[in-house]
């Protein structure tokens, strides 16, 4: 796992991504950016989350999923994807002025 410090730390020294992320071809913004201005998080399992942002590479949407644990003073990224099935991850917000 590598680590990315917190936003509230002057230091934003982010270590390179799992080599999953790298095979995968994720630039290491995109993961630096899902975490630190998610668009959703979700939770993960094992008391993990799930940052979520959506780009879009050739006219076509992606959800960028980023694993990660919040530890004392950072988070620490495990994993990170980039997946075609935004509907199937993508929490909607339940509204709470339904009948």
């Amino acid at each position: 796992m590598k680590d990315i410090k917190k936003l509230n730390e002057k230091d934003r020294d982010y270590p390179y991504c799992t080599e999953k992320v790298k095979t995968a071809g994720i630039p290491q913004e995109w993961v630096r950016e899902a975490i630190e201005w998610p668009a959703q998080v979700v939770p993960g399992y094992g008391g993990r989350k799930v940052a979520h942002r959506k780009y879009m590479i050739e006219d076509k949407e992606y959800l960028l999923r980023v694993v990660f644990e919040e530890k004392e003073g950072y988070y620490s990224v495990v994993s990170g994807y980039l997946t075609s099935q935004v509907r199937r991850y993508w929490k909607e917000e339940k509204s709470e002025n339904r009948i």
